[in-house]
């Protein structure tokens, strides 16, 4: 089986005939898609056929098998990881990444708000409840300010108003010529401009 390969940026998520294989196990295979600037997709299907991978792959964390694809050149990754030190204050642990990302604190102040968290800033992380931690993650995505979000079931732990926030802000990302890729199986309150369905394909053979 050849090789896929990222075939660099551009200002839109295209991908060509796109393979993964985890495991001993071919997740999915020919998987060609595009997003220009200001679209949203959605990935959907059962557990266990890829879609975090498919994430994980055009964040630049896993190789493809087969196929290429193209970015836009920043990107952010919102998954189960929280990637936030959870023994610091949520605004203290956000502006370890906004030094990296070379946000300020107004950037951070201002993330914080969108997730709705404003009012925790003071508050250490590993004292968030499931919502709370995932409006952390989010926060995170909102700070790094990237074209692209790739966002693994950003509504999962969220109640009613915090889903309509996040709906808020990943129309305005929209809006401001943004790309999102989403695997979500609760239903987002945007418009998607493609949905992608992954379904369970067969183990791969042992001679592959």
């Amino acid at each position: 089986m050849n090789e896929g390969q990222s075939t660099g940026s551009s200002d839109r998520l295209l991908a060509e005939a796109l393979g993964c294989v985890r495991g001993g196990r071919i997740l999915f295979r020919s998987l060609s898609f595009a997003l220009t600037p200001g679209q949203a997709g959605l990935l959907t299907g059962p557990n266990g056929v890829g879609k975090s991978s498919l994430l994980r792959l055009l964040a630049g964390l896993l190789q493809p098998s087969a196929g290429s694809y193209e970015t836009p050149q920043t990107n952010a990754l919102c998954d189960d990881r929280l990637a936030l030190d959870e023994h610091l204050p949520l605004e203290q642990a956000l502006r370890f990444w906004a030094r990296l990302d070379g946000k300020d604190e107004t950037q951070t102040a201002s993330a914080m708000a969108r997730a709705g968290l404003a009012h925790l800033a003071e508050v250490p992380v590993r004292y968030f409840s499931t919502g709370q931690r995932q409006r952390a993650r989010l926060a995170r995505t909102y700070l790094a300010d990237a074209r692209l979000w790739l966002l693994d079931e950003p509504a999962n732990g969220l109640d009613t108003d915090s889903v309509d926030q996040l709906g808020a802000a990943l129309q305005s990302h929209l809006d401001d010529g943004g790309i999102i890729l989403a695997a979500s199986h609760i239903p987002l309150p945007i418009a998607f401009d493609i949905a992608l369905q992954l379904q369970p394909l067969e183990e791969l053979e042992a001679c592959l």
